[in-house]
């Protein structure tokens, strides 16, 4: 009982499949996350959970120099509160905030900035967000610039169905020399004209925006074995 209660059993905290399967609000998911990482007394070094607010943002930020991996997707956390705590999150290589749709390219532009460490990002947006953006509006590339900008080290990064352009895809193969991993599915916006097309093939593994297997078998399996490398990684 006394090693449970111990720190170090808590280093790792991923409550994602409980968050779903519960369909938690989302105080409930800050609360057990705040009670988690108290119990690490600040050695967690990856943080994974669906629907995080505000308030369990902010805490796990203040209480995570040691974070590596943070695994947020669907979450409420938004702008304001990222450029708040990004500065606490220096440590951070790992970084999934994809369907956090009250960040914006002002939040990932304080995590860039902050968080010098980052190889992997995903960031995927939901289909039905594209299509109701797209009435109103056209390309948008300010996500993609922020990320080239900010983020030069990233080697895995994942922007399915993402609103910019070939201008953002050109910048972020321009000043992310590192890139082996790239996701562009359902970004309709990108056409790979001009000399995009090969930049993107001789990556090791690249997804166009026409290869639409988000939701397949096959891509399931991808991800599980993405995670696994995420986590092999982060143990090392």
């Amino acid at each position: 009982m006394s090693c449970v209660l111990g720190p170090f059993c808590w280093s790792d905290i991923d409550i994602q499949d409980w968050c779903c399967r519960r369909h938690l609000a989302v105080e409930y998911v800050d609360s057990a996350v705040r009670k988690l990482v108290r119990r690490s007394k600040g050695t967690f070094r990856r943080l994974s959970a669906f629907r995080l607010g505000d308030s369990g943002f902010a805490f796990a930020a203040n209480c995570g120099r040691c974070l590596k991996v943070l695994e947020i997707p669907m979450s409420e956390v938004n702008d304001k509160i990222v450029a708040k705590f990004a500065e606490s999150l220096v440590n951070l290589s790992v970084m999934d905030i994809s369907y956090c749709l009250k960040i914006t390219h002002v939040g990932i532009e304080a995590f860039g900035k902050n968080c010098k460490s980052l190889t992997q990002l995903k960031r995927n947006m939901p289909p039905q967000e594209l299509e109701r953006l797209s009435s109103t509006s056209k390309v948008n590339e300010l996500e993609a610039m922020v990320i080239a900008d900010t983020m030069p080290l990233l080697q895995h990064l994942q922007l399915g169905f993402g609103c910019f352009g070939d201008t953002g895809l050109g910048a972020i193969l321009a000043k992310c020399k590192a890139l082996t991993h790239l996701d562009i599915q359902g970004c309709w916006n990108v056409k790979l004209e001009g000399e995009l097309e090969d930049r993107c093939l001789q990556l090791p593994a690249f997804k166009s925006p026409w290869v639409y297997d988000l939701f397949t078998d096959n891509d399931e399996q991808d991800d599980e074995n993405e995670d696994d490398e995420y986590s092999s990684s982060d143990s090392e």
